[in-house]
């Protein structure tokens, strides 16, 4: 199947942050779109305005005609949180339509175009996103499929100028969650991270090693594979393609960063591959994890021969990803910072990155815990890159798509927190809490609905500085 003679696109489960992105481009490139999901939230009120018709309710009735009455012109794209007994799956499915998983149909775009896929268990949503931008900035024509929403584009889809010479480079994120990225075509893989995680799913860390290997062997024979250092350590060097391969990493002996400057708002930095140097770049979304992304970005791009001009306009330039290392607040004597971090790994590399920052301050952390099943798995972890800080807030564990598990619960990490003071908090009660508190470096963490509580701690904080000036 092609995206030929398909007119209409309905996505189910549009409100996702990978779904989004295909129903924009879809959108883009001319068809009618629609879709269902569960609840509104401002993404897809922002689908809604840019032409697309959504429902949120699972009825037949809901679905637009021009899919009803036209199947053989119609896609219907569903992701796999869309539950079983979905009144609208059924239907699509007993009529025969055109049904496909989205990572299918990211499959059959990277199969159509020269691909760099982004993997790994953390920083491959700031990778690519830093990736796209470079190329878009250096006027490369350029699609990228993101897992979260650019600073700089406010979208979760950027496209670069077709009128630009040169082949369409399409970026996309490559999810391991469930093996959804062993169906994409890529011309270049970057390989960002490979620490165990998703447990439910893949049930062992040997599990989730085998299936980045299968991923990185997916590689084009004539492409090219750009890999972190421990990544490629826990891989295995011999067991990786035969194609070219760069290793990047803050210490590496291949791509590497010298001179890291930690500074209030930005990080320096010079990089470093054996044939060429770039001194004194300068990366204003902080962080020594984001100057390791930065490595391979900044590699892919001198590969598609980018100056080393546009390399610092287009590093300089970029504004990050919403939730990964945003800075909400950062005047007078007060820090409010707010990351996606759900795994102990970017705990530890978040955490460590504002200590550099702030050397001097007192460091508070509000941890959310996602999933009862990974809290149980690395509960260690957790505890451990916790204790980086002088302050630690649990709230409950975020439970997603998970039923409760007996004896799994936030309290289990504070045993192994070693820090004065920490302790156990409601969402209710945090804002009396810190009202009583008055915190000097703030860090919101958890990749559960914490965020929502993001511009509340933000406008608070805001409003104590404004009293404080008065």
């Amino acid at each position: 199947m092609s995206f030929e003679g398909i007119n209409s696109v309905h996505l189910l489960g549009i409100g996702g942050i990978g779904m989004s992105a295909l129903a924009r481009w879809f959108r883009h490139e001319g068809h009618a779109v629609s879709g269902y999901d569960r609840t509104p939230s401002p993404l897809t009120d922002e689908l809604i305005a840019e032409g697309m018709q959504i429902s949120f309710d699972d009825k037949l009735e809901t679905i637009p005609a021009v899919i009803t009455d036209n199947p053989e012109k119609s896609l219907i794209i569903w992701t796999p949180a869309i539950p079983k007994e979905s009144a609208q799956l059924h239907f699509f499915r007993d009529r025969g339509f055109q049904l496909k998983k989205r990572s299918e149909v990211l499959g059959m775009v990277t199969r159509a175009y020269y691909s760099i896929a982004v993997a790994g268990t953390h920083g491959k949503t700031t990778t690519s996103s830093m990736i796209a931008h470079m190329l878009k900035s250096a006027k490369k024509p350029v699609v990228a499929f993101l897992g979260g929403i650019t600073q700089n584009y406010q979208s979760n889809l950027i496209l670069g100028g077709k009128k630009s010479k040169g082949p369409t480079l399409v970026v996309v994120e490559a999810d391991e969650f469930d093996r959804s990225f062993l169906r994409l075509h890529p011309n270049e893989i970057v390989l960002t991270s490979a620490d165990p995680d998703h447990l439910d799913i893949y049930g062992d860390e040997q599990h989730i090693l085998d299936g980045f290997l299968e991923f990185v062997n997916l590689v084009d024979k004539k492409g090219r594979l750009y890999i972190q250092q421990q990544a490629g350590q826990r891989l295995g060097e011999g067991k990786l393609p035969k194609v070219a391969t760069r290793e990047y990493g803050l210490r590496s002996s291949g791509i590497s960063a010298e001179n890291i400057q930690a500074r209030p708002g930005s990080f320096v930095f010079d990089y470093v591959d054996g044939k060429q140097e770039i001194k004194g770049l300068e990366l204003f979304i902080p962080g020594f994890h984001n100057v390791e992304n930065a490595l391979a970005a900044i590699a892919i791009a001198l590969d598609h021969q980018i100056s080393e001009e546009q390399i610092r306009k287009g590093l300089s330039s970029f504004k990050g990803v919403k939730r990964r290392f945003e800075i909400h607040v950062n005047e007078g004597n007060q820090v409010f910072i707010d990351d996606y971090a759900h795994h102990p790994e970017e705990i530890r590399a978040c955490l460590s990155s504002v200590r550099a920052m702030f050397p001097a301050k007192k460091l508070t952390v509000i941890f959310q815990p996602h999933l009862f099943s990974r809290t149980r798995d690395f509960a260690a972890g957790f505890s451990e890159s916790l204790s980086l800080a002088d302050s630690v807030i649990l709230l409950d564990i975020y439970p997603a798509r998970e039923l409760p598990i007996e004896g799994v619960t936030s309290a289990m990490l504070l045993d192994g927190i070693n820090t004065e003071h920490k302790e156990l908090v409601s969402k209710e009660d945090l804002m009396s809490h810190l009202d009583q508190t008055s915190p000097e470096v703030l860090v919101t963490l958890g990749a559960g609905d914490i965020d929502r509580l993001v511009p509340v701690i933000a406008s608070w904080m805001k409003e104590g500085l404004n009293r404080y000036a008065l």
